[in-house]
């Protein structure tokens, strides 16, 4: 999946977009993901959306939703209406396990315009949530509020997920401050500060640490300029000990990351090693192969990228920004 696709699959169901207001011969209402887009629902107001969905499927038996598009022809809309909407409702969705916010490809809307909100009253609403994902950051300026998270405890969660071009430095901070006992995937594109990436490595140390979330078994700190010192700090890392998967992805690592990820910790207890779309030479790249083809770890280094040369200036990019 890429910022180029729609969720096809969610919390292991099949997305199914909600046909619309005169929707009939709808399946079971725990047998899919379901997804509520006002684009294919020729542009209805969500609200609008919302009540037909809410009166035509059963919602005590949903499991799953994803948040399309919830604009209209009128331009982006900001998106705290509509989780105000979702919040309120919760006592109607009491098998609600996955929550996706947000769902819009490039096509559809930039990441980096999508208008968001303070997301935290959905995981204060959801006390049972097991998944939760969000896709868009600090909106560019365009709204009232960028994306944001306040620490709090939730005792069911096992999967969070953050998809941004750029993603606040407070809301890296929230996470490391939150109690998530059950949680065994972390997932962040931390982006690029031309578009409210400002994480730094120090921001990461709560994670990092270890012990935090004592379940963890899935890191993923992707889409990064800085990747190389990310990597740098994930090297000497004690949550590396705990995990069965990590993902250095979709950012601008270079041989001075991968040679501080060789230098560093043995990795070699990873069930797979993500870096694909990377700047690594072939050089670099053999080297990384061969340090971890003994063991079992799978390592994806495909999508190798060539610097951009501008006036003798090398140019790195990360997979999604904008």
């Amino acid at each position: 999946m890429t910022f180029a696709d729609h969720l096809t699959t969610f919390h292991g169901l099949p997305v199914l977009t909600y046909p619309g207001l005169d929707a009939e011969d709808l399946p079971a209402a725990d047998s899919v993901a379901w997804r509520l887009d006002c684009y294919a629902a020729d542009m209805v107001a969500f609200d609008e959306l919302w009540e037909s969905f809410t009166e035509r499927v059963p919602s005590a038996s949903v499991r799953a939703l994803v948040i399309g598009p919830w604009w209209g022809d009128d331009g982006y809309d900001e998106l705290r209406p509509v989780l105000e909407r979702i919040v309120a409702a919760a006592d109607r969705f009491p098998a609600l396990r996955a929550l996706f916010l947000a769902d819009a490809t490039g096509e559809e809307c930039e990441i980096s315009w999508l208008q968001l909100t303070d997301v935290t009253p959905a995981l204060e609403a959801f006390p049972l949530l097991e998944e939760f994902g969000v896709r868009g950051g600090d909106s560019s300026g365009l709204g009232d509020e960028p994306l944001s998270l306040r620490p709090v405890r939730h005792e069911a969660l096992r999967v969070l997920r953050f998809e941004s071009g750029g993603l606040p430095s407070q809301v890296v901070r929230a996470v490391g401050a939150c109690e998530l006992p059950a949680l065994e995937r972390l997932e962040m594109w931390l982006g690029v500060r031309r578009y409210g990436g400002d994480t730094a490595v120090a921001d990461l140390a709560p994670i990092l640490g270890g012990g935090r979330f004592p379940a963890l078994r899935h890191l993923a700190l992707e889409d990064s300029e800085v990747q190389d010192e990310i990597a740098a700090a994930v090297a000497s890392a004690p949550v590396v000990a705990q995990l069965e998967s990590l993902s250095l992805a979709l950012g601008t690592l270079t041989d001075t990351g991968a040679e501080a990820l060789l230098a560093g910790q043995p990795l070699g207890h990873l069930k797979r090693l993500d870096l694909h779309h990377h700047y690594l030479s072939e050089a670099v790249t053999d080297r990384v192969r061969t340090a971890l083809a003994a063991g079992a770890t799978e390592v994806d280094l495909s999508d190798r990228q060539v610097p951009h040369l501008w006036r003798d200036t090398e140019w790195r990019y990360v997979a999604v920004s904008e």
